[in-house]
Order: structure tokens, then C-alpha cells, then sequence
């Protein structure tokens, strides 16, 4: 961190040195050892039925990893166990997808071996499997992660970094978990393969100052143009999807960041990666250098990510059903 000069708090590097020495690779070596390679039959035969699922995994790994650490606590659904309307219905997880593919692989894990694969290790290996078959990037998924109890979706807002943010609040926003400028610039880089609904960008396009008909200026006027003519032609369009990275959403490369040079990255939060030296140097690194070099770095972001204050040891249980906390 200290090489982008943004040193995160003391007190989150101690968490996440702490959860360092309680993962571990192939944790299911003896109690489960087919837990893996089960996973990833299940991702191969189903994923390539499902193109657009990949993003939508790492997504949910992303968004379940930034609130309450990678626990699995985005998955829960509303009961009198939990006391309170969970992380799926928050404003920022509203949009989220893949539940259903998680309960479907944890009923295949839970024939195997009950009670003893985590559905936030399934949510962390799923993500990574799936990228991972559709030419992506692979990184290391060390496990033994153990399930929160805890799911709230008034938290959502202050803990998941919003598209409408600038620079400054992501790296505030990263920082309390430990992750870095670097991090910030590569694991935007998953917006490669990402799809979009107009609503969480649709200010720039027509009322970005608070007066309608008002154009984020940083946004390229022609690219502009072309999604209010060809996709999100009203402020009010909360359906229409648009891939964040055109003609290259299904291929993890680094079209994204040479979009972003181009002042056509579809969020506010995209655009802000180019607001600073330090950033915007660093992307130009990227878009330099070589896919094998990003794939590499991406994966040390990634494995970095889903260390995240993980719950180990005693701490959490093992759930039986994802949706649900155990009885």
C-alpha cells in the first residue's frame, strides 16, 4: 500500500493478519475432499448455459466480502431467527443474482459431506470457478471460512461502495478493509465482464448537476449520445441492462481500462479511477503491460478480498441452507 502512498488503519491489517494464519488451502482435504472438485463439475456443466452468471458471482463475493466480511451473509433471507430485513433486500443488493446457482451447489456439497462446506467458501470458490472457466483469471481460494448469523440491510448503503462515488470516498471505502489504491484499480476491473441497469448511472446522463437535462461532462459526449438513443432512453428506465465493457463484456480483458481512458466507464466510480496521478498511472500500467501481468495481479487482489474479517474456528456455523441461519 505504502507504494500509492495510502496507508489503510492499523486495526484492519491486524484483522485481516489474523484471518491470514486461520485459511487454508484445500481446508476439506480430510473432512470433505471431493468438496472441490464438486464445485467446480458443478460450475463447468451449468455456467456455459448461463454466460452472463460469471460477473453476477463475483459480484455477490464482492458485495458479501465488503459488509460484515466474506461470511456469507448476503445470502440470507428474512426469518424471526434473523430480527431484521437482511443484506439481499438493501438498495445496493437489490440487483444481485446467482442466489438460486449458491443453494443449488450447497444441495450437491450438503449429499456429500452434511454440515461441513460453509456456503461462504461455496460463495468464494463459485465466484472464482466461474471466472475462471470462461477464459478468465484463476486465484487462489484458501478456505475455512465459517457462515455469519448477522444479516442487515440498513448497513448496505455505508458499507458497499456506491457507483455514484468519487475517488476519494473508494478509497475510504477500501481502506477499511484493508485493501488498497492497487486493489480499488484491479478488482474494478471484474466491471469487464459486468452488465449494468440504467438506473445507477442514469444522472449523468440526464440530471447530473440536479437539473434535468444536465450531462456529466466527464462522460464522452458521444458515447453519451449513444446510450440515450440506444439504451437508456428515460431517467426513469430501471429495467434496461447495458454491458459496461461494449463488445467485449463476455471476455476478461483489459478493454475495460482503456475504456475508462477514453472517458467511457459507465459508472461515476468507473471514471473516478482517472481522477488522480497515482490511479490513472496505474491503469495506463495495466493497459501497457500484458493479460498474463493483470490476470496475476488481479488474482493477489482477489485472494486478498476474500480474506476479508472472515469468521474462522468457533466464530459463525456451518449452515445447512444458505437462505437460513441453523435453528
Amino acid at each position: 500500500m505504502s507504494t500509492f502512498g495510502y496507508l489503510c488503519p492499523l486495526i484492519f491489517m491486524c484483522i485481516l493478519v489474523s484471518s491470514h494464519a486461520q485459511l487454508q488451502p484445500n481446508f476439506y482435504a480430510k473432512s470433505c475432499p471431493k468438496a472441490e472438485k464438486i464445485i467446480l463439475d458443478y460450475v463447468q456443466k451449468h455456467i456455459p448455459n448461463a454466460p452472463s452468471l460469471p460477473a453476477a458471482l463475483i459480484r455477490m463475493h464482492f458485495h458479501d466480502c465488503f459488509l460484515r466480511g466474506c461470511d456469507a451473509s448476503v445470502l440470507l433471507n428474512f426469518t424471526s431467527s434473523t430480527g431484521n430485513q437482511t443484506e439481499k433486500v438493501g438498495i445496493p443488493n437489490l440487483t444481485l443474482r446467482g442466489f438460486s446457482f449458491i443453494d443449488n451447489v450447497k444441495k450437491v456439497i450438503e449429499a456429500e459431506c452434511p454440515g461441513v462446506v460453509s456456503c461462504a467458501d461455496i460463495v468464494a470458490l463459485v465466484a472464482r470457478d466461474s471466472v475462471m472457466i470462461t477464459g478468465g483469471p484463476f486465484w487462489n481460494v484458501p478456505t475455512g471460512r465459517r457462515d455469519g448469523r448477522i444479516s442487515n440491510a440498513s448497513e448496505t448503503l455505508s458499507d458497499i461502495p456506491a457507483p455514484t462515488s468519487n475517488l476519494s470516498t473508494l478509497l475510504t471505502d477500501f481502506s477499511k478493509k484493508g485493501l488498497d489504491l492497487k486493489d480499488l484499480v484491479l478488482l474494478s476491473g471484474a466491471h469487464t465482464i459486468g452488465v449494468s441497469h440504467c438506473s445507477s448511472f442514469s444522472t449523468r446522463l440526464y440530471n447530473f448537476t440536479g437539473t434535468f437535462g444536465t450531462q456529466d461532462p466527464s462522460l464522452d459526449s458521444e458515447y453519451a449520445a449513444n446510450l440515450k438513443a440506444k439504451k437508456c432512453k428515460s431517467i426513469n428506465d430501471n429495467t434496461t441492462i447495458v454491458e459496461m465493457d461494449p463488445g467485449s463484456f463476455r471476455t476478461f480483458d483489459l478493454s475495460y481500462y482503456k475504456l475508462l481512458l477514453k472517458r467511457r466507464g459507465l459508472f461515476q466510480s468507473d471514471a473516478a479511477l482517472t481522477t488522480s496521478t497515482a490511479t490513472k498511472s496505474y491503469i495506463n500500467q495495466l493497459v501497457e503491460g500484458s493479460l498474463k501481468e493483470f490476470y496475476a495481479e488481479f488474482a493477489q487482489s482477489m485472494e486478498k478480498m476474500g480474506r476479508i474479517e472472515v469468521k474462522t474456528g468457533t466464530a459463525g456455523e456451518i449452515r445447512k441452507h444458505c437462505a437460513v441461519v441453523n435453528s
